[in-house]
């Protein structure tokens, strides 16, 4: 029975999202406070990694997809998870040259999300070091790949460049 507070399927997907990266970044912070900022790194960039095997994983299951056969249908997967998970948080692209994928991350709400707790402006980079080869290895089922961080706007730049390789 419909109650007079449900949100439409877009609003109720927009504020998942959101809900996620805030229990992501509480998470982080609660960890940084309990045993310091680099230990609190460390391990957001491990559970990054194991989540986004999940996260990919679990959205598979819920398109029905068993999985990628080729590097472009890996990467318009994640990209379409990227949609639900990150909404307006991310504005990124995706370039495909055979089994090399370039992202290149112009908005990135995690990074803004920890200048405003007053954290140094790379803190969320180690994780994105490893969540993106954890996205894309379970996006298709038994690949692996190199991840080389060419730029980052936590460490100055004026975009991010991912350049991830199929091993």
């Amino acid at each position: 029975m419909p109650g007079k507070y449900d949100l439409p399927p877009d609003k109720t997907i927009e504020l998942l999202g959101r809900l996620m990266l805030s229990w992501d970044g509480q998470w982080f912070l609660k960890t940084a406070q309990a045993f310091g900022v680099e230990k609190g790194v460390e391990l957001n960039a491990r559970v990054r990694y194991s989540f986004g095997r999940i996260e990919l994983r679990e959205f598979l299951k819920a398109v029905g997809h068993p999985g990628a056969t080729t590097v472009e249908e890996a990467t318009q997967l994640v990209h379409a998870y990227h949609r639900i998970f990150l909404g307006k948080g991310m504005d990124a692209t995706f370039d495909i040259d055979g089994d090399t994928v370039t992202i290149s991350v112009t908005k990135c709400s995690p990074q803004e999300g920890a200048e405003k707790a007053g954290l140094r402006r790379d803190t969320p980079c180690a994780a994105c070091e490893s969540v993106w080869d954890a996205w894309l290895g379970a996006a298709m089922p038994g690949s692996r790949w190199t991840t080389d961080i060419a730029a980052s706007m936590g460490r100055g730049a004026g975009c991010c460049k991912i350049v991830l390789k199929k091993t």
